[in-house]
């Protein structure tokens, strides 16, 4: 296992601690998690926490993939690991806060859905010996939310202070920008479902 492979792997150890950290129900076992407020805020330290690793978690996500190309370690097994590390983080800590009810439940859903058909898109492309590129629309889609996450994770601070609700807006961002680029990749890749096998 290379070094980026390695970064991968421990993206996805760092997703299922931060799951845990979201779900597991302290209180049962004497552990009271500290909370504190600010402007009336409460902010319950779990989600800092988890916010913390949600971040370090991504810039695995950047590093890995940079280290493989630059030094020519791609493998099949790091590109494997990777689109499975970036699915699990993303999506499970999305389905966790909207049934939290800090977002809304259509975010999860539209990511979701959205990751199922171009996942399906690449997978034929795949079969017929293609490669289907990032997009531009894609990229968007992950840094807005990337940043909505945070956000979240955050309650919103410091943009709450001023009544700004920076980070659903975000993540509406990331969510338009899921449905495009599906668009996209389909309007790009529709070849492939038109041809005859």
């Amino acid at each position: 296992m290379n070094l980026p492979t390695k970064f991968t792997v421990t993206r996805i150890v760092m997703t299922f601690i931060i799951i845990f950290i979201l779900l597991f129900p302290f209180y049962t076992i004497g552990i009271t998690m500290p909370r504190f407020s600010i402007n009336g805020i409460l902010i319950k330290s779990e989600y800092i926490i988890a916010g913390v690793l949600f971040i370090l978690a991504s810039i695995t996500d950047s590093i890995d993939g940079k280290l493989a190309r630059k030094n020519n370690m791609v493998t099949d097994l790091g590109k494997m690991l990777d689109a499975i590390a970036d699915k699990i983080l993303v999506d499970s800590v999305l389905i966790i806060l909207a049934y939290q009810g800090f977002i809304s439940v259509l975010v999860p859903v539209i990511i979701v859905l959205r990751d199922i058909f171009v996942d399906a898109i690449k997978m034929q492309a795949a079969s017929k010996g293609k490669v289907v590129a990032a997009i531009k629309s894609g990229k968007i889609k992950t840094a807005t939310l990337m940043i909505g996450t945070v956000l979240t994770f955050f309650y919103n601070l410091p943009f709450e202070l001023i009544g700004i609700d920076v980070s659903s807006f975000m993540l509406l961002i990331g969510c338009i920008m899921s449905i495009v680029s599906g668009i996209e990749y389909f309007a790009m890749n529709k070849n492939l479902f038109l041809e005859n096998n």
